[in-house]
């Protein structure tokens, strides 16, 4: 797979990632005018952010000034080779570069042409910004998310970004390539982050699409309307509590001393709200070391919530080796989150890291048959920087 990646910030680049890292060849297209700002993200190393440097390894740099016609000539010659293009701006913005679809199949029939947006190429959203916080809310998952006193509460991640764009990015982007490999043909992806988004609730959208009623903050039993939760430690520390089935259920309320909970039968509304307050009276009452050397032994779905220097240095993310080493553009090792996906028993990570921008600039136009001294003339002209 060969990918011309014009996309920014988080959700488009995540998608790429993960291409780059089950080894596609990709080149990210950045205007240098108004480059990609997830470059400003403290901190850095060798002069790159690592966020950046994570979030764009395994991916050539190629820096242009794309209102120029000559950064259209590049274009299309990379698009010969380089047949499928990712972008993530607001409907018609490529098209006034020049560089939209209709463009880009003229070039390159088969093209597989990728438009991630936050809200589609058609309905009344289209034109619209938004952030991940915004296409959680649009979506309803927000008005059953967080607390019934204090309403929504933000996520550690931008779920919305990377789970509804990014992977959904991917796996679009790899179907449409199975597909052409069967029928040559490209196509268009239209690929709304706040679709995939809504997409994500497999039970409440699910439920309430079969008549099933509004979803409410605490009323559903995994957003807070059962055991399932959150409870602090003495120590003030978390511990998750996730004993949903009747065995788990029977083990947990058995080892913090509540087993008239073991088997309850039905309970009021009420009733489950009166047992909830005592299972965090009871939690609290003892630190997160000895809930951990309590939980240790037993099958319960009971977990401490770790920090992340906690979480790499502890099972099962320091077993399962999810930290790893890549090549930084001065040569220096980074570490960084390995992909999580085995294909049998090798590591699908991209092995540079994310480099500055325009690093790749004369690479890749030799490849394309620019000699210097043309180079040396873009550069000039303020073509590439």
């Amino acid at each position: 797979m060969k990918v011309l990646d014009f996309t920014y910030l988080l959700p488009g680049p995540y998608g790429s990632m993960m291409l780059a890292d089950l080894g596609a060849d990709i080149i990210k297209i950045e205007n240098f005018n108004n480059p990609d700002l997830m470059r400003i993200s403290a901190p850095f190393i060798d002069g790159v952010s690592a966020a950046y440097a994570h979030i764009n390894r395994g991916k050539k740099s190629l820096g242009l000034d794309l209102k120029r016609p000559e950064s259209k000539e590049i274009l299309s010659r990379l698009l010969a080779g380089y047949d499928i293009v990712l972008e993530q701006f607001r409907p018609g913005v490529m098209d006034r570069l020049g560089l939209g679809y209709d463009d880009a199949r003229k070039i390159n029939p088969s093209v597989i042409y990728c438009s991630l947006t936050g809200y589609g190429h058609t309905g009344r959203y289209a034109e619209r910004a938004g952030h991940d916080i915004n296409y959680l809310a649009l979506s309803g998952i927000d008005s059953y998310s967080g607390r019934e006193q204090t309403g929504p509460t933000l996520s550690g991640i931008q779920i919305a970004d990377v789970c509804g764009g990014g992977k959904n990015l991917a796996i679009a982007v790899m179907a449409a390539y199975i597909r052409r490999l069967s029928t040559g043909k490209g196509v268009f992806i239209d690929l709304s982050i706040t679709d995939s988004t809504f997409a994500l609730s497999a039970f409440q959208a699910a439920g309430f699409l079969a008549e099933g009623g509004e979803p409410v903050r605490g009323g559903e039993i995994l957003n807070g309307g059962a055991v399932y939760d959150y409870y602090r430690t003495a120590d003030g520390r978390h511990l998750s509590v996730g004993s949903l089935e009747p065995k788990f259920a029977e083990s947990f309320y058995r080892a913090i001393g509540m087993s008239e909970m073991a088997s309850p039968g039905l309970m009021s509304h009420e009733e489950l709200a009166a047992s909830k307050r005592r299972v965090a009276e009871i939690i609290e009452g003892r630190t997160l070391d000895h809930w951990r050397n309590v939980f240790a032994r037993l099958d319960a779905c009971v977990e401490p919530v770790l920090t992340i220097t906690e979480a790499v240095q502890s099972p099962p993310l320091a077993d399962r080796d999810m930290v790893t080493e890549v090549s930084g553009h001065t040569g220096r090792p980074l570490r960084q989150v390995a992909n999580p996906i085995r294909i049998g028993p090798e590591e699908c990570t991209a092995r540079e890291a994310g480099v500055p921008l325009g690093h790749h600039n004369e690479a890749i136009l030799a490849s394309l048959g620019y000699t210097r001294e043309e180079i040396s003339e873009l550069r000039a002209k303020g073509v590439i920087n």
